[in-house]
């Protein structure tokens, strides 16, 4: 543990953002793997989680949590297999 204040602050800030981009990047992974269960399955719902899944995508490339090409490419694929 540091011992100036400042850099006690960065830790304590690090750890809350780290919590939530952790957060947030399971979310979208977890929309993402319902959307190509349901399209697998054929479920009524399909599209309506791969629009959920795409939401989720832009949002993680927006916060900076995946590479914006990365979320491209993921949107692609479920957009393909839709």
């Amino acid at each position: 543990m540091p011992n100036i204040k400042s850099a006690i602050k960065r830790v304590k800030v690090n750890a809350k953002a780290n919590e939530a981009n952790s957060q947030a990047k399971s979310a979208m992974r977890t929309a993402v793997k319902k959307a190509e269960q349901a399209l697998a399955t054929g479920a009524e719902n399909a599209q309506e989680l791969v629009v959920a899944a795409s939401k989720a995508v832009d949002t993680a490339a927006g916060k900076g949590l995946i590479h914006k090409n990365a979320a491209s490419r993921t949107k692609s694929r479920l957009a393909k297999k839709a």
